[in-house]
């Protein structure tokens, strides 16, 4: 039986508020619990909009954003696709950020799952509490690592949920499809413990085997109940988003998003580049700087790039570098960790500014939660050794970037070329405006995973990521680029997801790496007919 009456009203899928038309009014016992007046879901927008903006600061907006997610999903989703450019920035980075750190105070109503500890041995049997029997995206994380703001532990639950916003906003993917989750292992954030308003377990992490045993528990338990779903992990500390990914990426179809789509967006950025830099990408030297699962990342992606394109593996690893915290990754350290131990340089010790003199790198890549660190001085050592050196400062949110988009332009007298993780507005150098391109995850993920879901794949590989990388690269205008900017404008996300999902299907399919062999036009026509449109 359909709902009615309170019931149609307080569901947010069904929900249509004063949109509800007068014979809808009759059918579902609305007459009398709405005014009279019947709007069309422009006026609901319009007056959303203005109540959104009306709001004292972006907290706030979050807030409202979130409420109108829990009352009206069709409005909130056709709010955020309409508005992308001035709405993402407030559903994901940078004030996802905030409300992460404010997650426990803010919290109004539940959205997402959480999983702990004290579940262990029951899982499986929780899952099905879930209310939406056809779950095929999950994202999930264990909050030691959220952004660039280290360990929020349940708090973190606000990126799963603002990650599947985007998937459903930026590639279609249908809401009911989507599931966030927490699994709660504890936390090593004192603050959290002790916050009276914490809703987390207060205790230490889980590490070791009691860690690993829990999350087999989980990934067996997704195995049995949605086999062909994908599963995004997210914001994994660097130890454990490796071994995870490791372990569990040909057991089932998941993907690591710090690890892969930061990699390929990045990847994606550095394609874009060597139209304006003139210089091909296996005739460049790459200086990360910061060692982390998401640098590592795109360092071992961009070395199959480079393979890709001819070039020998050691040739790839001599021309890529690291700096961490205790400066350039070399053969002479004692304990190297694996994930880098192939970049180690046969070089003495030296700092971030003594690398970029010594090394001339072409291409510098900041993914350290550290702000300004790339200095005055690195980024004009930049530009002396470079007439466009490539400048990519990855970290998040925006108060976490490695430098601004101003410093990269005036420290190189405009001819930077620059990526930001999180967005930084138009700055106006030598007479014009350069637009700074924002290596969002969001133009990766959600036409990835779409693609891998329609595409029916079994797995996700580096050929995939590198193919979407392409994919993305190639969105990219001949205006924009001329502007600087490397990423196409965020209102055509709907369409770049649809093209990197067409590329990641077919590429499966070219792969073998899919269940079913489809035609590119039984592909094509898959995909339109999928798609999520958010319309009364």
């Amino acid at each position: 039986m359909e709902p009615t009456g309170l019931e149609r009203l307080t569901h947010p899928r069904l929900n249509k508020g004063t949109a509800f038309t007068a014979e809808e009014r009759k059918r579902y016992k609305l007459d009398g619990l709405l005014p009279h007046r019947i709007s069309t879901m422009e006026q609901q927008l319009d007056r959303n909009l203005a109540n959104f903006r009306s709001k004292a600061n972006d907290i706030e907006k979050y807030i409202y954003l979130n409420a109108l997610h829990r009352r009206n999903e069709r409005l909130y989703f056709r709010m955020l696709i309409d508005n992308i450019d001035e709405l993402m920035p407030i559903v994901y980075t940078p004030t996802v950020g905030q409300a992460c750190q404010k997650f426990a105070t803010i919290f109004r109503e539940t959205s997402g799952f959480y999983i702990s500890l004290e579940d262990r041995g029951n899982i499986k049997a929780l899952l099905q509490n879930w209310p939406e029997p056809d779950v095929r995206l999950i994202v999930v994380t264990d909050g030691e690592r959220i952004l660039g703001l280290g360990d929020l532990g349940t708090n973190g639950m606000g990126i799963p949920i603002g990650k599947l916003a985007l998937y459903c906003a930026c590639a279609g993917v249908k809401p009911e499809h989507c599931l966030p989750i927490m699994l709660d292992v504890g936390t090593e954030n004192e603050t959290l413990r002790n916050d009276a308003l914490y809703l987390g377990l207060r205790q230490a992490r889980a590490r070791g085997n009691e860690y690993a045993e829990f999350v087999d528990e989980f990934i067996q338990a997704v195995k049995a109940l949605h086999p062909e779903a994908l599963l995004q992990f997210e914001d994994f500390a660097t130890p454990n988003a490796i071994s995870l990914l490791d372990r569990y990426q040909n057991k089932l179809l998941c993907f690591n998003d710090d690890i892969q789509g930061t990699a390929a967006v990045a990847l994606a950025g550095l394609f874009a580049a060597t139209h304006l830099t003139k210089i091909p990408l296996e005739d460049k030297r790459y200086l990360f700087v910061g060692a982390g699962s998401a640098a590592s990342g795109i360092g071992n992606l961009l070395e199959e790039a480079l393979v890709n394109t001819g070039q020998t593996r050691e040739a790839a690893r001599e021309a890529i570098s690291f700096v961490d915290y205790d400066g350039l990754v070399t053969n002479q350290r004692e304990n190297l960790p694996l994930h880098v131990e192939a970049y180690a340089k046969d070089s003495p010790p030296m700092d971030l500014l003594d690398s970029v003199k010594n090394l001339k790198p072409h291409v510098i890549i900041g993914a350290t939660g550290a702000p300004g660190i790339f200095s005055a001085d690195v980024i004009q050592t930049m530009a002396k050794n470079h007439e466009r050196p490539v400048i990519f400062a990855l970290s998040n949110p925006t108060a976490h970037a490695e430098c601004t988009a101003e410093d990269a332009y005036h420290h190189s007298s405009g001819r930077a070329i620059f990526a930001s993780g999180s967005p930084f507005g138009p700055v106006f150098v030598n007479g014009a405006y350069k637009i700074p391109g924002q290596g969002n995850n969001a133009y990766i993920f959600p036409g990835l995973g779409l693609g891998a879901l329609l595409g029916t794949l079994t797995e996700i590989n580096n050929d995939i990521l590198i193919c979407a990388a392409h994919a993305l690269a190639k969105q990219v205008s001949d205006k924009q680029l001329k502007q600087g900017c490397l990423y196409p404008p965020l209102c055509e996300i709907r369409d770049v997801s649809f093209d990197i999902a067409l590329a990641v299907a077919k590429k499966g399919r070219e792969l073998g790496v899919c269940r079913e062999q489809k035609s590119d036009a039984a592909l094509k026509k898959a995909l339109k007919t999928y798609i999520y449109d958010p319309r009364y």
